[in-house]
C-alpha cells in the first residue's frame, strides 16, 4: 500500500530554516517537504534519552521514553505556545527559592539533559520538621488551569511532595510521589497528578490545579521518608535530587522550558504547513491517514487537512472537543460534505486513523475498525496542500505524530482496515 502513496511523512529528516525543513519520504523530488516554523528555541528528548534545546524554525523530533528507556523511533512533536512562570528554574541554590528546614547545594549530579546542574535538596540537622524550598510569593495573574512539575530523582529518601499553598482555590494542598518505584503517592483531591520516567532515576513530577480567582499564594516541593507525611528525622543526611521546574497555564505538563534568570521564558508555538502541490493530489478520490496521538483532552479541535489552502475545500482528522473523540469533517464548495467521528480508548496514546473520499463514498477507519461512513457526500475541488490545521490556518494541530501518508486514490475496505490495524 505504500507503494500507491504520493505523499509520506515519516519523521526522520530535516533542517534549520523555515522553508521546506520537515522531510517526507515521498514525493522524491520535496514536493511533500513541510515548512515547520517556530519563534523560539523548544526542548526534545533526544535519541540519548536527554532533554536538549534545539534552535527556532527546527522541527522537534522527540525520540519518546517507556519506563525511561528510550524508543528506536522518533515522533514529530507539535506543542501550543507555553511560558514558563518559574524563575531559576534549575538553580534551586538561589534566593528566589526560599528554604525551611533545608539546605540546597547546586550542581551535585547528572541532570536530565546530561549536565552537571541538578541540585541536591537535603535536611539542616536542626531537629525534625518539614524540609523544603518554595516560592515565597507566586502571584498569577488570572483564574484557570495550571500545571506545577519539576524532575526529582531519590537520594538518601524515597519521596517529593508537590504542594499549594495560600491560594484560594487549591486550599493547602499536597500531593506525594514515589521516586523509588515511579508511582504516585496520595494525592490531594484538588489536583490531578501525574509522574513520568526519564530514566537514569529521574522522574518528572506534576501536579495541576484550577484557580477560581485572581491569587498570590505558594508553590512548595517537600522532601518526604514517606507518603503522606511531612516530617522527615533530621540528621543532617536526609536529601533527593532535583531540576527543572516549571509553571505553566496548562492541563498538562508540557516540554521543558529553561528559565536562566529571574525572567519568565516562552516558547512559540509549533506550526507545520504547506505539503504537496496540486500535481500530488486527486480532487475525485483519495485517503488520508495518520498515526498520531494527542497531548491531552483539553477541549479544542486539533486538525491535520488536505484542502484548496483554505477551509471551503478540504478533508481533515480530528481530534476534537470531545474527549477521546476523533473526527473526519469534509467540505466541498464551502459546504458541508461529510462529518463523522468515533471513540477511542484513550487520545493521548497513538492511534491510526485513516478517512476515505470519494462522491457518494466516504468512510472513517479508526484502529483497524470502520466506524463511520457516508454515502450521499460531494467530492471536494482544488486541493494543494496537506498542513497541521483546518486547511485555513486556524486549530492548528498539537500533538504527536508518528506518520502521515497521503493517497491519491481510493483504498478498498481490507486495504483500509490493514493500513489501520
Amino acid at each position: 500500500m505504500y507503494d500507491k502513496a504520493s505523499i509520506a511523512l515519516i519523521p526522520s529528516g530535516y533542517k534549520a530554516g523555515s522553508t521546506d525543513n520537515l522531510y517526507s519520504v515521498l514525493p522524491a523530488n520535496g514536493n511533500g517537504d513541510f515548512n515547520a516554523t517556530r519563534g523560539s528555541t523548544a526542548t526534545r528528548v533526544n535519541k540519548d534519552g536527554l532533554i536538549e534545546s534545539v534552535a527556532a524554525d527546527v522541527p522537534r523530533l522527540d525520540y519518546p521514553l517507556t519506563n525511561g528507556v528510550v524508543g528506536d523511533c522518533p515522533h514529530l512533536l507539535l506543542e501550543p505556545q507555553r511560558e514558563n512562570l518559574q524563575v531559576y528554574s534549575e538553580e534551586f541554590s538561589n534566593a528566589a527559592w526560599s528554604k525551611s528546614g533545608s539546605l540546597v547545594t547546586a550542581d551535585q549530579i547528572i541532570s536530565p539533559d546530561g549536565n552537571l546542574t541538578a541540585d541536591k535538596l537535603n535536611d539542616n540537622d536542626s531537629g525534625t520538621g518539614v524540609v523544603q524550598i518554595f516560592d515565597n510569593i507566586f502571584s498569577l495573574t488570572s483564574s484557570g488551569t495550571y500545571t506545577f512539575s519539576v524532575f526529582a530523582k531519590k537520594g538518601t529518601i524515597n519521596y517529593v511532595a508537590l504542594r499549594t499553598e495560600n491560594f484560594t482555590t487549591p486550599s493547602n494542598s499536597t500531593s506525594y510521589f514515589d521516586l523509588d518505584s515511579g508511582a504516585l503517592g496520595t494525592i490531594d483531591s484538588q489536583h490531578t497528578a501525574k509522574i513520568t520516567n526519564y530514566g537514569n532515576g529521574w522522574y518528572r513530577c506534576s501536579i495541576t490545579f484550577t484557580l477560581s480567582t485572581d491569587v498570590a499564594g505558594t508553590l512548595v516541593i517537600r522532601a518526604n521518608e514517606a507518603d503522606n507525611t511531612p516530617n522527615v528525622v533530621m540528621n543532617g543526611n536526609k536529601n533527593i535530587y532535583l531540576w527543572g521546574a516549571m509553571m505553566e497555564e496548562s492541563s498538562f505538563p508540557s516540554s521543558y522550558i529553561h528559565t536562566p534568570t529571574n525572567a519568565t521564558v516562552t516558547r512559540s508555538a509549533d506550526i507545520c504547513n504547506d505539503a504537496g502541490t496540486s500535481a500530488e493530489f486527486n480532487d475525485s478520490e483519495g485517503v488520508l491517514f495518520a498515526e498520531i496521538a494527542a497531548l491531552a483532552n483539553d477541549g479544542t479541535f486539533r486538525q491535520l487537512t488536505i484542502s484548496d489552502s483554505s477551509t471551503s475545500d478540504r478533508v481533515s482528522i480530528d481530534f476534537t472537543s470531545t474527549d477521546n473523540q476523533i473526527r473526519s469533517f469534509s467540505s466541498s464548495g464551502g459546504s458541508t460534505a461529510a462529518n463523522m467521528t468515533g471513540t477511542i480508548t484513550d487520545s493521548k496514546q497513538f492511534n491510526k486513523v485513516a478517512v476515505k473520499y470519494k462522491l457518494n463514498d466516504y468512510a472513517l477507519y479508526i484502529n483497524g475498525e470502520q466506524v463511520a461512513t457516508d454515502t450521499s457526500a460531494a467530492a471536494p475541488v482544488g486541493l494543494q496542500e496537506l498542513a497541521f490545521d483546518n486547511g485555513g490556518g486556524s486549530n492548528d494541530f498539537y500533538g504527536k505524530v508518528k506518520q502521515v501518508i497521503y493517497f491519491n486514490e481510493a483504498l478498498s475496505d481490507s486495504e483500509l482496515q490493514t493500513l489501520t490495524s
